[in-house]
């Protein structure tokens, strides 16, 4: 089980660590070989590059990808100069992970740090799949079109092809045959034409699963549905700039960023694993970020990547006990409850791993 991990920026270096400690906890019996590499600004500090032929050659090597995050305001500054396109977007280019796995999953002791009303929350448990190698995010033409100052003009191009819709909504179908068998697939095909397709396709493919229930949304009337109505939705399929904000936004109706684990999955048998949240420069270093996103990244690791079902449990299991017994960290802290650092979470969990 070779697995490259790739702590990146900012509070990546603190709770990666957190989440390795929680796999060998889980898989000491197995055999794991975890090896580090460097990407985004502390690479480019270390070699020049955000993603050095090091770090990809580690990565061939490799089974799974365990991933904390990259950013900050000197590498946004670099980037602008160095318009190589952003590390983590080229991964996901060239593995192919082309879809992006997001539970948004409730721990009920933490029903009192969502801002949304517990009533709307009790029991939430959806699948978030985001498509990731499309959309605006690579689409053709983009960059500037005019720098004259007073009359400066970007483009960038929203464009899917039909075949990456029908191989995210295959993923998005077959997830929801194994839940409580309903996708809603999220587009704005009243207004762009990209999305018309998007919709067009998806229900194409929705002939093949007629077990499943399928929905239309447009992303405006779901953003909303996701604060009035969470636990409506089953499985949510839809683009990958509109994943990308729908997922954040339902991160909340757990308590945090700071919870919500992902797995980019792709047509190759190699996976990438990491929390949702950035690199959070501004409390990078203060031992105070969440690690238990990246921890429970590590058990969808576990589970999408080497199918070990039960030692991903145990890691969930154990940051339940954890969660129960009270520790919080600073972004779920509630009344009554006990504050720890990054680092004494981490270690809660690996010892409630250990103890079964």
């Amino acid at each position: 089980m070779k697995i490259a991990v790739l702590p990146g920026d900012g509070i990546g270096q603190e709770i990666i660590p957190q989440a390795v400690k929680a796999l060998k906890a889980a898989g000491g019996h197995l055999p794991l070989d975890l090896n580090q590499g460097e990407i985004g600004w502390t690479s480019v500090v270390a070699s020049g590059e955000a993603l050095p032929q090091s770090t990809i050659d580690l990565i061939d090597r490799s089974d799974a990808i365990l991933f904390g995050a990259i950013g900050g305001p000197e590498y946004e500054d670099w980037k602008r100069k160095n318009p190589r396109g952003s590390p983590l977007l080229r991964l996901r280019q060239d593995m192919k992970l082309f879809a992006n796995y997001r539970p948004i999953t409730l721990f009920p002791e933490l029903i009192n740090a969502s801002p949304i009303k517990a009533e709307l929350i009790q029991g939430l448990d959806l699948l978030i799949i985001r498509e990731l190698n499309g959309d605006i995010y690579f689409g053709e033409p983009r960059g500037m079109v005019s720098d004259t100052p007073g009359q400066r003009e970007s483009i960038n191009t929203m464009r899917y092809t039909e075949a990456q819709i029908r191989q995210v909504a295959h993923a998005g179908f077959k997830a929801a045959r194994r839940r409580r068998k309903k996708l809603c697939s999220v587009d704005k095909a009243n207004v762009l034409e990209t999305m018309l397709l998007w919709r067009d396709v998806v229900t194409e493919v929705g002939r093949e699963y007629p077990d499943v229930e399928l929905t239309h949304l447009f992303v405006d009337a779901a953003a909303m549905e996701l604060i009035r109505r969470p636990t409506h939705f089953d499985v949510i399929v839809t683009g990958n700039m509109f994943g990308d904000i729908l997922s954040d936004e339902a991160a909340m109706l757990t308590g945090s960023l700071g919870m919500l684990p992902s797995a980019s999955i792709g047509t190759g048998a190699k996976g990438l694993f990491e929390p949702i949240h950035g690199s959070a420069p501004d409390i990078a270093g203060k031992d105070i970020a969440n690690p238990l996103a990246a921890i429970l990244s590590a058990a969808l690791m576990l589970r999408y990547g080497f199918e070990l079902e039960e030692e991903a449990q145990r890691i969930e299991g154990a940051v339940r006990q954890v969660l129960a017994r009270g520790l919080r960290t600073g972004d779920i802290m509630e009344k009554g409850a006990t504050r720890v650092g990054t680092q004494e979470m981490g270690e809660a969990v690996a010892k409630a791993i250990a103890a079964g």
